[in-house]
């Protein structure tokens, strides 16, 4: 199998998002996860609110049964949707965590680069990211 067929299958099995369709999941209480490395974020800036999880990381991070996840995997009927950059990579990973039974993950469709583009808010590089309590207005 090629990658481009890998790519078409993992798409197959999404409902995959666009911006506003992402952000409005993340209003909603579902959660942001931007998987792109480093260079990247440091490049374009990052999503307000978004778990930051690279790709290596993501199914420990994200697995409700690791001993390793993150705070946020609060279960397997938790809304993600994965980022990435140009919304290529988001495609398998998403794939790769229904796999681990996170039966509403998919992607957004175009990357962090679409998010931007839609004029989405965007934490420029370099910027302090406001704290939990700042975004929420209280402790948590």
């Amino acid at each position: 199998m090629r990658v481009e067929e890998l790519l078409a299958r993992a798409r197959g099995a999404l409902a995959r998002l666009g911006p506003a369709e992402a952000a409005q999941v993340q209003a909603g209480g579902g959660l942001l996860v931007d998987i792109r490395y480093a260079a990247l974020r440091e490049r374009d800036g990052t999503i307000p609110g978004a778990l930051v999880v690279e790709r290596n990381e993501l199914e420990w991070r994200l697995d409700p049964c690791c001993a390793h996840r993150a705070a946020e995997a609060t279960g397997h009927g938790l809304r993600v949707v994965v980022i990435c950059d140009e919304g290529y990579a988001s495609s398998l990973a998403a794939v790769s965590l229904r796999q681990l039974g996170l039966y509403r993950a998919t992607d957004l469709a175009g990357g962090f680069q679409a998010w931007r583009a839609a004029g989405l808010p965007v934490i420029p590089p370099g910027a302090r990211a406001p704290a939990q309590d700042d975004a929420t207005g209280g402790g948590g």
